[in-house]
């Protein structure tokens, strides 16, 4: 483990698990399958994807991204919009990896994702068509690299999203906003734009734990309690812009971003309990990764490597 690494105190067993309806075996394996044939046909697709022009080619992506995500049972809602073409840098909050297609279905992009993902099976491959950026995050000395990697990108006028937290948080909290790819969007003099994103359950509007990928996790783990959950929807905030010079530095531009997202979270919270209007205690009132004094998220955050999540997708 190194120490520079950002982590987080989610685990699976205190952050992850599903309360509520949950799918058939017959009818989560049709989902995985389903799931499977969307990816193939990307794989197959991706090529040819490439020889589009821009709109057509963001049209196909958000289409294949909502119908992986559909493929799960998850429905998507998007708030805002990316605004006029041209470079940015995208900074959601980051959950599961299932962050990927749902920023994509709302705004298509270039993803920053670990070196790792390319031996990941069919999503691995998938990545590296997509013109995905990979980093080494065992390596420090390949961060200024990295960062020069994104500036270009931006400079040459795509979207790149960098999920700055370096870790999957549960969604119940959230965790800092790492610096480094900041620099990127100060150096190609293109706006960072925050973005939200949120699992909730369909019937209460509370977070889902079903989607979190976090910890020590397995994939395979992660992709069957996901199709057994029934009732998830996704929700994707597209923040206004921070324009290019309103931060000259990046750690006040990482911090402003950081705000964004942490306001939108806190705005959406008491609409969604407005809307529930439960009788009772909620579900969440009795998981324990909300709970007061014994909650996980009261960890500091150098929690040991066993008990904390250190990886990222993306």
């Amino acid at each position: 483990m190194n120490a520079w690494l950002p982590t987080s105190p989610c685990t699976p067993e205190a952050c992850a698990g599903h309360e509520g309806r949950t799918a058939s075996v017959p009818h989560a394996v049709l989902r995985l399958s389903t799931a499977l044939l969307v990816l193939l046909a990307g794989i197959l697709g991706a090529p040819s994807l490439r020889l589009l022009p821009a709109a057509s080619r963001h049209t196909v992506i958000r289409a294949w991204s909502a119908a992986l995500l559909r493929a799960f049972g998850i429905r998507i809602t998007v708030h805002g919009g990316p605004g006029p073409r041209g470079g940015r840098l995208l900074v959601p909050n980051h959950i599961s990896w299932l962050d990927v297609p749902l920023v994509a279905a709302a705004a298509p992009s270039r993803m920053l994702a670990k070196s790792d993902i390319r031996t990941w099976p069919f999503l691995g491959r998938l990545a590296g068509r997509a013109g995905t950026l990979f980093i080494e995050r065992d390596r420090i000395r390949a961060l200024p690299a990295t960062v020069t990697e994104i500036g270009n990108a931006l400079r040459a006028g795509d979207r790149v999203t960098v999920f700055p937290e370096g870790s999957t948080w549960c969604g119940r909290d959230r965790g800092t906003f790492r610096r480094a790819a900041f620099q990127a969007a100060l150096d190609a003099a293109v706006p960072v734009q925050p973005v939200h994103l949120a699992y909730l359950r369909r019937e209460d509007g509370d977070p889902a734990g079903a989607p979190a990928f976090v910890g020590d996790d397995p994939l395979t783990a992660s992709l069957w309690r996901i199709a057994r959950a029934r009732g998830v929807r996704a929700e994707v905030t597209l923040l206004p812009r921070i324009p290019p010079g309103r931060h000259p530095d990046r750690r006040d531009l990482a911090a402003a971003a950081q705000r964004a997202v942490a306001a939108c979270a806190a705005r959406r919270a008491p609409a969604r309990a407005v809307a529930a209007q439960p009788s009772g205690p909620s579900a969440t009132d009795r998981d324990s990764a909300k709970r007061p004094p014994v909650s996980v998220h009261h960890w500091v955050s150098s929690s040991p490597a066993a008990a904390s999540s250190l990886r990222t997708p993306s």
